[in-house]
């Protein structure tokens, strides 16, 4: 359902889905980006370059309890786990169009300034007169 998509995308989806393991998904995609920004720096990587590449849930231990029940028998109770791995890859396209806006951005950012620069130099000086 998630796979394959952007993380913010992804997140997305879970949180309208209503079942209680999205809950649980969500929370481990969450985590693992959040593990991803940490381990490579925000310098580096961006929360919306990233994609999910794999998602598996697989079986865990169980765990057994007994459950007393008439005339001293017991009834054997398992209560199974599972382990939730999230794999993340940085979405090449996303971080090509991000630095190409940044690119343009920062073409187009300077002359703004001086033009605020200026118009902030004539109030000092109608100001000072």
């Amino acid at each position: 359902m998630i796979k394959g998509k952007n993380v913010n995308q992804a997140l997305a989806i879970l949180s309208y889905t209503p079942k209680y393991a999205a809950l649980i998904l969500e929370k481990t995609v969450k985590s693992a980006a959040a593990n991803a920004l940490v381990q490579a720096g925000t310098a580096k990587l961006k929360a919306e370059d990233l994609m999910v590449k794999n998602i598996a849930v697989d079986e865990g231990p169980v765990m057994k309890r007994i459950r007393p029940v008439g005339m001293g028998r017991a009834y054997l109770i398992r209560k199974p786990t599972a382990h939730v791995t999230v794999r993340l890859a940085e979405d090449q396209e996303a971080r090509v169009r991000r630095e190409r806006l940044a690119k343009q951005q920062a073409e187009k950012g300077p002359a703004k300034k001086k033009e605020t620069e200026k118009s902030a130099a004539k109030g000092k000086e109608i100001k000072g007169e």
